[in-house]
C-alpha cells in the first residue's frame, strides 16, 4: 500500500512506523527531507534555511484552514461576562446586632434601624458582610479524549501542489 508523501494518519500505538515520524513538532533538516520540505514549507515552523518542522498535533485536534493556523487554549480563566447570568440570595434579620449571632446565622440590624422596606437612610455594610468564593483557578477546557498517536509519511507519492 502505498500513502502520500506528508500525509497524517492517526495510529493507536505510541510510536512512529518505519518510514512515518510523529506528529510532535519536531524539526527536520531540509537536505534530509527535501521532497516533505517543498510542500509543507515553514507552516509549522524551522528556519526555512537548514530546517523545517513537522505539525505539533499533541494535545491538539485538526481543522481544516489554513495549514500552520491555531488556535484554541487548553484552560481558561473566566471572566465575569463569561458567567452565565445568575443571582444570590441575600438573608438579612430584624435581630438586634447586639445579639451574640442573628437567629439563623443571618445578617442582623442595628438597634436604631432594622432591615424594613422602605429604609429611610442607607448603612454601608461591613467589608466582612460578604466575601469572595472561588480559588481564582483556571479550568479545563479539554474536551474528553482517548490518545492515539498522529504520525506523517516521511515517504510517499509525492503530490504536486497545482
Amino acid at each position: 500500500m502505498e500513502f502520500f508523501l506528508g500525509e497524517i494518519k492517526l495510529f493507536p500505538f505510541p510510536f512512529a512506523p518505519e518510514g512515518w515520524a510523529l506528529c510532535d513538532g519536531q524539526l527536520l533538516q531540509i537536505n534530509q527531507h527535501y521532497a516533505l520540505y517543498s510542500l509543507l514549507g515553514t507552516a509549522y515552523g524551522g528556519d526555512g534555511i537548514t530546517t523545517f518542522a513537522l505539525p505539533d498535533l499533541r494535545g491538539r485536534v485538526p481543522i481544516h484552514l489554513e495549514a500552520g493556523q491555531t488556535g484554541g487554549v487548553e484552560t481558561q480563566w473566566l471572566t465575569v461576562s463569561q458567567i452565565p447570568r445568575h443571582t444570590h440570595t441575600f438573608y438579612a434579620s430584624t435581630t438586634f446586632s447586639d445579639e451574640r449571632e442573628a437567629v439563623g446565622n443571618l445578617l442582623a440590624s442595628d438597634e436604631r434601624m432594622p432591615y424594613k422596606k422602605n429604609p429611610i437612610s442607607t448603612v454601608n455594610m461591613s467589608n466582612v458582610a460578604l466575601s469572595y468564593s472561588g480559588e481564582a483557578q483556571v479550568h479545563n477546557n479539554m474536551q474528553p479524549y482517548t490518545v492515539s498517536n498522529f504520525c506523517i509519511a516521511l515517504e510517499g507519492v509525492y503530490s504536486n501542489k497545482n
